[in-house]
């Protein structure tokens, strides 16, 4: 596994990969896990569907300043590029980015890339993290695209606003890298992976499995006939009151442009965020009428 610092490292590492196709072959095809590294089993299933779809997989583990609030976990966000760096060998990873903060945001620094109306709700929301938030996170990927090439970049649908917001500048933009978004991983609990899990002490882990079974009581209720945000939204908030979870947001959107819903009707998103402690988590569902 090559291990590039620069972009300078990483765009040689890359071309000598897709350079290894036999004369006549197809163009061989770079897949993009971008990451803020803490490698977890989410991670590691979009490494796992890149491996799977593409000659060559290239990781980036980065932990990006300009998608944080001042006063957000920055400093305290877990790091541990030994870690990241062996479990990337060991799923066969290609190309591990790990640049340092200047390589990507050099002295003078200056350009921002800003997505519209879907970067206004949900996490986007003045109240919460704000748009910069989504401004911070498509400035980085726009770069890592420009950096790397790939054919297909890899996402989660635990973060299901951010790949909306990703697909949404990559039609904007005419970027040529299709967008692969792959299903949530869950603890045996169902609490969603994430590299902020770690945060939890035990009670509050037990706590944040709320999250999940506010979503499944939606499911539930939606597969026994329920059409209404409102319906839906008390199955949902009944399980995080039972928790004594209070959460930030728990909205029902078009899956397709985070418009509100009032009804489900077609592939309708159900976002909650929430503190357990210190700890802020999101989750989601995508509900769908039968």
């Amino acid at each position: 596994m090559n291990t590039s610092r620069t972009v300078a490292d990483l765009r040689l590492a890359v071309a000598q990969r897709r350079s290894c196709a036999p004369s006549g072959a197809e163009r061989r095809r770079v897949g993009l896990v971008p990451t803020m590294g803490a490698l977890h089993d989410g991670h590691l299933s979009l490494i796992r569907r890149a491996r799977a779809d593409c000659d060559t997989v290239v990781v980036s583990l980065f932990v990006n300043p300009a998608q944080f609030r001042p006063g957000e976990d920055l400093e305290a966000y877990p790091r541990d590029e030994g870690r990241d760096a062996a479990l990337a060998e060991a799923e066969g990873v290609d190309v591990l980015f790990a640049p340092p903060e200047e390589e990507i945001y050099p002295p003078g620094f200056d350009t921002r890339v800003r997505v519209g109306r879907l970067t206004s709700v949900l996490c986007g929301g003045p109240d919460r993290r704000g748009p910069d938030h989504f401004t911070g996170v498509a400035t980085v990927v726009v770069k890592l695209f420009n950096m790397v090439g790939p054919d297909v970049a890899y996402f989660g649908q635990k973060d299901a606003q951010q790949a909306l917001v990703i697909h949404r500048l990559v039609r904007d933009l005419d970027i040529p890298v299709a967008i692969e978004v792959c299903p949530t991983v869950r603890e045996p609990s169902g609490l969603a992976v994430s590299s902020r899990n770690a945060y939890l002490d035990r009670a509050e882990r037990e706590r944040a499995a709320a999250l999940s079974r506010a979503l499944a009581a939606a499911e539930t209720a939606v597969a026994g006939g329920e059409r209404s945000a409102d319906a839906v939204l008390r199955a949902a908030r009944a399980e995080l009151e039972a928790a004594h979870v209070q959460p930030e947001y728990l909205e029902l959107r078009s899956a397709r442009d985070l418009s509100p819903a009032r009804r489900v009707n077609g592939a309708t998103l159900l976002a909650v965020a929430a503190r357990v402690g210190e700890t802020r988590l999101i989750d989601n569902t995508i509900l769908e009428a039968k």
